[in-house]
């Protein structure tokens, strides 16, 4: 499997503060940006599989979400997520 358990606990330590911090909005968001990226991968080898391609597009919405979510709470952790993460906007 592409994501193991401590792939998962390294995510967090490096964006959640610690790895047991899994319910951190920054956390979160970096656990799902590394499964879009995976995603984005696995359909530009296999354009026709849909089922995937309805996982991604809930995926980055879920993220799109709690990037709102962080947004509007505190603004300099959303800053420094997108900053960390390389995302747009």
């Amino acid at each position: 499997m592409y994501l193991t358990a401590e792939k998962k606990q390294e995510i967090f330590r490096e964006h959640g503060g610690s790895d047991e911090n899994t319910g951190s909005a920054e956390g979160q968001i970096a656990l799902f940006s590394y499964r879009i990226s995976h995603l984005t991968g696995h359909l530009k080898a296999n354009r026709k599989d849909f089922s995937t391609q309805r996982a991604l597009v809930k995926l980055v919405g879920k993220r799109r979400r709690l990037l709102d979510y962080l947004k509007d709470r505190e603004i300099d952790r959303y800053r420094a997520i997108i900053k960390s993460l390389n995302l747009r906007k």
